[in-house]
């Protein structure tokens, strides 16, 4: 089992920085639906009281959590670190290209917690290749950073129970595509309904909405 270490926040605590935040997103790659960001500041002291926790072993890579488990470590984020929810709607997605609403929704998480805090962010680590364009903080890229960085794994978290929670509501609106199954990612199901259904307002457009070879 991969832990996220702390070794990027200590190096910025070490500096003297206070804000550093972990941005990671999901939902790059589903055919429908948003994309959406968490950012997400972790201070040592809180960090130091919630490993008591037994909960706070499942803050690591979103993509190796069940979904009860990711539901349970947003609630210990949630509570004890500050956090910020940004999202680029499916029209998003198809007027400027996914890479840059997903750079878009970063941004507006970014901005949701910097309401929160009342202040500026000092630095912030962001999970893959690249950092944000056109923005003055900052950065700091780390590939791979939300299976091995904490606060990214937070991030990514808070971005994955936030954009599931959608997928569910879009559900209630289209129950016919079973969007509360799989999330509007392209499974054998998601594929069936679409050619039964054709697609709803909230695919993708841009998107192949057709299995490869069909």
């Amino acid at each position: 089992m991969i832990y996220p270490h702390l070794d990027y926040e200590n190096k910025y605590w070490k500096r003297g920085c206070r804000l550093i935040a972990g941005i990671d997103e999901a939902g790059r790659g589903p055919l429908a639906g948003p994309v959406v960001a968490g950012a997400v500041i972790v201070f040592p002291e809180i960090i130091k009281e919630i490993r008591k926790n037994p909960l706070c072993k499942l803050i690591r890579d979103s993509k190796m959590l069940s979904f009860r488990q990711r539901e349970k470590a947003f609630d210990l984020i949630t509570v004890h670190f500050p956090f910020g929810i940004g999202w680029s709607n499916h029209e998003t997605v198809d007027r400027v290209n996914i890479m840059q609403a997903a750079y878009l929704a970063m941004k507006k998480a970014i901005s949701d917690l910097k309401r929160k805090l009342d202040s500026d962010i000092e630095i912030a680590l962001i999970d893959g290749r690249n950092v944000i364009p056109n923005i003055t903080l900052r950065q700091k890229n780390i590939v791979g950073g939300d299976k091995f960085v904490f606060s990214i794994s937070a991030a990514s978290i808070v971005a994955k129970v936030t954009r599931d929670r959608m997928m569910i509501k879009l559900h209630e609106k289209f129950p016919e595509y079973h969007f509360d199954r799989h999330k509007g990612y392209g499974t054998k199901l998601h594929f069936e309904m679409l050619m039964k259904h054709g697609p709803c307002e909230v695919h993708r457009k841009s998107f192949r909405l057709k299995p490869k070879g069909s």
